[in-house]
């Protein structure tokens, strides 16, 4: 079902978020991440710069690149478009996040290791999807581990432990939230 009917407005601002997630031939996935930022007016940051309509003000990718295991082996950031010139320092500290997994304290590892000044609000904000992104791409992440529901169970309604998608495709995990962890 589509939105209602919107009142009389004009666009502004359009941000676009993609995310793609390949397997690579040595084994290992690579999770890409795109955010731009666009105005849909001429825009400018006095003493600074200006951009033109649709111009993007961010242009920023990130590849993660992750084991089975769901553990950033590698990570390679692009700032083709910043608004001030300070952002691109933004993408040294991104070597940080090798050796985090993605699993479990995934944005808290963000945090702890980019957060505030030492890393940018707008590569933070495609880290903490791009789990989301990988857990979408890698079957494994999808599978049974040491008795251990597969990661999409419990994080939402359609797969609520005691819902009916639960009972129909993993019915050994019903009422798992109620059962101690392994």
């Amino acid at each position: 079902m589509p939105l209602p009917e919107p009142q009389e407005r004009s666009l502004k601002h359009t941000r676009e978020v993609s995310f793609h997630g390949y397997l690579r031939t040595d084994g290992l996935w690579d999770i890409e991440g795109h955010m731009s930022d666009k105005k849909a007016y001429f825009f400018k940051i006095e003493n600074e710069r200006s951009w033109d309509i649709g111009e993007p003000i961010h242009d920023m990718s990130i590849r993660l690149t992750l084991d089975e295991t769901l553990t950033v082996k590698d990570i390679a950031v692009a700032m083709d478009s910043a608004p001030h010139g300070e952002c691109p320092k933004a993408q040294l500290g991104m070597k940080k996040m090798i050796g985090c997994s993605i699993m479990s304290g995934w944005r808290k590892s963000i945090d702890l290791n980019l957060g505030g000044i030492h890393g940018c609000t707008h590569l933070r904000e495609l880290l903490y999807t791009m789990a989301t992104a990988a857990i979408q791409t890698i079957p494994a992440s999808f599978g049974v581990v040491k008795g251990r529901p597969p990661l999409h169970l419990g994080k939402c309604l359609a797969w609520d432990f005691n819902g009916e998608a639960v009972k129909l495709h993993h019915p050994e995990f019903v009422g798992y939230q109620d059962k101690p962890k392994v």
